[in-house]
């Protein structure tokens, strides 16, 4: 397996993929790993998941270097992962003992009743390239901190990422086998669904969530499935700052060059605001460098998968076709990495696959509308449901919108964040089940309940 650098078309490694027998092997270790790890006191996982947060803020720049290297993008970007991830499990950490203890429900001399949450076992966790820390950590760690053992899949576009972190957790201190990479593309993903494990955990697009999920489904065990978006951003007409919402919002649909099932895919404006706020909305993503992404202050980076240029490509000539008006980028930049302009289009509507499938990448059609009902019908215009976003001076009115749209996060006056003491769920083809918050921590566990009589 070949693993290019997408900004120069340069090889970066060449690695050997593992076979069918090396992934039934590795998670057989992981199996009789299980029984020491899971038997640890709690304390003690604490302890070992505390020295990987620590390896992880020591070595930053090393692992920022290799991120980029591999997905494209912008360094202070990979810099940014890595320290919101560090955040993030400092959050776990300092959370774990509170949600993963038994739970008393009661406890008198005659009666005593209570909850304990038990590991799953072997986890199966097949994760993504677009922010491999971040997404992966939402799984690995309180799978770990619960006790069960892992075999992480990374995308086949951050493996190197996938076996850094591998050695972070040798560093450690961890359990020997206790946590194993999966090294390989679609071959060794499909290996992974016949194994001998007790819960699936995936990160990724609809169509291969919605296999995988049929593949396991006969045998009845846990499988979790973060999934893909087209997240509705609506800016009402009362806003006062119309420049910086634009900026903000920009952000939100720019910022790792769109490739992130929370950014902003769609954005919806009144029409008392529409224009002023489409110029401002260009106007700043003008002012965005984009270049090699090692290079100081690029914010547009390359595109990690080369596949997805012709995608955003034929989204943009579909839209034009059909009446859209191009006002900034469109085009495939002539490069030997992979470079799309960002683009912005206006005159859109739900006729159009811009405004109706997932475009994963530095595009976005804005729209005009008349009025919050209006706004909310087209919000809700969507096989998906992972977030939604209103700008609004008025809070009681932002709330009341959101809560009409059918999406398992809600932004006023923010957008394409995640915080570690929220659950990050989706629905309809956004997925199902929650990673972070204490349903995050308590997703891979049992419970048993236990009542006790003296």
């Amino acid at each position: 397996m070949r693993i290019f650098n997408p900004a120069t078309a340069q090889t970066l490694a060449v690695l050997r993929e593992d076979s069918l027998a090396r992934v039934v092997e590795k998670t057989a270790l992981l199996r009789l790993a299980f029984d020491r790890w899971s038997a640890k006191p709690l304390a003690e996982r604490i302890k070992v998941i505390t020295r990987f947060n620590q390896q992880l803020e020591k070595r930053v720049e090393k692992l920022a270097g290799v991120l980029t290297a591999e997905t494209g993008k912008p360094l202070q970007q990979s810099r940014n992962e890595i320290n919101g991830a560090v955040a993030r499990i400092n959050w776990m950490l300092e959370n774990a003992e509170k949600y993963l203890s038994d739970e008393w429900v009661t406890n008198t001399d005659s009666l005593k009743e209570k909850i304990s949450y038990e590991p799953l076992g072997v986890i199966c966790n097949i994760s993504a390239w677009n922010y491999p820390y971040l997404v992966g950590v939402n799984v690995f760690i309180p799978a770990l901190l619960a006790g069960n053992t892992v075999l992480y899949k990374p995308s086949e576009y951050a493996t190197l990422t996938g076996m850094e972190i591998e050695k972070l957790f040798y560093y450690a201190g961890l359990e020997q086998n206790a946590f194993k990479v999966a090294i390989g593309g679609k071959a060794t993903g499909e290996s992974l669904m016949d194994l001998r494990v007790d819960g699936y955990f995936f990160t990724g697009s609809y169509k291969t969530g919605k296999y995988i999920y049929e593949k396991v489904a006969s045998r009845m065990l846990p499988c979790q499935l973060e999934l893909g978006g087209k997240d509705p951003l609506y800016v009402t007409d009362d806003i006062e700052d119309i420049a910086a919402v634009a900026s903000a919002t920009a952000d939100g649909a720019f910022y790792n060059n769109g490739q992130s099932c929370c950014a902003v895919e769609r954005i919806y404006v009144h029409e008392k605001v529409y224009d002023e706020y489409v110029a401002e909305f260009v106007k700043a993503v003008k002012s965005w460098k984009l270049g090699l992404p090692t290079d100081e202050g690029v914010y547009f980076g390359a595109i990690t998968r080369k596949e997805q240029l012709k995608v955003l490509e034929n989204q943009v000539l579909e839209a034009r076709a059909k009446g859209a008006t191009l006002k900034l980028g469109g085009h495939i930049i002539v490069h030997d990495g992979n470079f799309f302009e960002p683009t912005v289009l206006t005159d859109v509507d739900h006729n159009m696959k811009i405004m109706q499938e997932e475009s994963f990448g530095p595009v976005i059609g804005i729209m005009k509308v008349t009025s919050d009902k209006e706004a909310i019908q087209l919000m809700n215009d969507t096989e998906y449901g992972l977030t939604a976003s209103v700008y609004s001076s008025n809070g009681e009115r932002a709330q009341e919108i959101l809560s009409q749209v059918n999406a398992g996060t809600g932004y006023w006056n923010c957008c394409d964040r995640v915080t570690a003491g929220l659950p990050w769920a989706g629905r309809k083809h956004s997925g199902f089940g929650a990673t972070l918050s204490h349903q995050g921590l308590r997703a891979f566990t049992k419970t048993k309940a236990w009542q006790m009589k003296g």
